[in-house]
């Protein structure tokens, strides 16, 4: 198989990447050129929000799929299917469970309703419009038969540039006493890098088509077992302090930014991003990875880096405000 991934430099892309090369397969890599991709592979560099930014992949190459992982205006992702059309066999787009409007009910689908607003030919505008309409514009070229929508759920695992696993573990690796979102049991989903990696390339060999809803199924982790993996893998003495939902909200944290991957039980958004229906993206194979590998293998990635990992702005818990919902002392940053 020869395979082209639209970036493949970070987070999802370079797990396809790998995934891709640890499978035998002939991969090329079109990114900027401001990170340097895995070795092995055919690079083109370019600039998909520049004039002639895809120059580079006109020269008429053929390849039997595509992977594009791109998060901002639509356009950039039509314009790569419109070039790719007919030399390239299949194409998936790493899209997101956030193109479903909202309120999305529990155990949602894929046939659940999606957001209005999107366009392929739109500007960037909101993140759920702007994957959807990157989702148009893959089926606008390639047809419905001939494009896999891969709707992510949170995803975490090496690499990841977001923050909210790597703000974890730092954070518990400092010890001391932590606040823990409670309740301990409960659940979340989400999907390593790697196995969305794995089952995205299963799909092209198997000639799959259509929307996947892609996390771990439901009942793979509660926030109890990612924090105690998160402390078992730094080795830390850490005090996990478990909090129940209304003191946090009370204390004007927010879920899901200030403490990642958390949000309150029985709640719209607790059904939004940790109750998707997954049976479809199972019976293809998915296969999720066990909690505790998932965090020991960003620690240690985490490590090679010394400790450093790309954080959004506003992620994570400031330890004042930690130390005040916990009645102690301030906690060292």
């Amino acid at each position: 198989m020869r395979l082209l991934v639209l970036g493949g430099t970070e987070f999802v892309g370079r797990a396809v990447v790998e995934a891709a090369l640890g499978r035998g397969r002939e991969v090329t890599v079109f990114h900027r050129g401001s990170r340097r991709p895995p070795a092995g592979v055919r690079s083109l560099h370019g600039d998909r929000t520049a004039p002639d930014g895809l120059a580079t992949l006109a020269d008429g190459t053929e390849w039997d799929a595509v992977v594009d992982t791109w998060s901002a205006a639509p356009r950039a992702v039509r314009a790569s299917a419109r070039l790719l059309r007919g030399r390239a066999g299949r194409y998936t787009y790493v899209s997101s469970c956030s193109v479903y409007d909202w309120p999305r009910p529990a155990d949602y689908a894929e046939d659940a309703a999606l957001v209005t607003g999107a366009a392929a030919d739109a500007e960037a505008t909101e993140y759920a419009q702007d994957k959807l309409g990157g989702e148009l514009a893959a089926v606008e070229s390639f047809g419905a038969d001939g494009s896999v929508l891969v709707r992510a759920g949170l995803i975490l695992g090496p690499y990841e540039n977001v923050g909210r696993l790597p703000w974890w573990l730092n954070r518990i690796a400092r010890g001391g006493p932590v606040l823990a979102p409670g309740p301990r049991e409960l659940p979340v989903q989400f999907v390593d890098a790697r196995d969305l990696a794995e089952w995205t390339l299963g799909a092209v060999e198997q000639g799959l088509s259509g929307p996947y809803n892609l996390v771990s199924p439901q009942g793979h982790a509660t926030m109890g077992e990612l924090l105690e993996a998160c402390r078992r893998s730094t080795g830390s003495d850490a005090e996990l302090r478990w909090t129940d939902p209304e003191a946090i909200l009370a204390a004007g944290i927010e879920p899901w930014v200030q403490l990642p991957v958390w949000v309150p039980p029985g709640s719209e958004l607790h059904d939004g991003v940790h109750r998707l229906a997954v049976s479809r993206a199972v019976a293809t194979g998915l296969r999720c990875r066990p909690v505790e590998e998932t965090v020991a293998d960003t620690w240690k990635w985490l490590q090679e880096r010394g400790g450093a990992a790309a954080v959004r702005a506003g992620m994570g818990l400031d330890p004042d405000v930690e130390a005040r919902v916990l009645g102690v002392g301030r906690i060292g940053s």
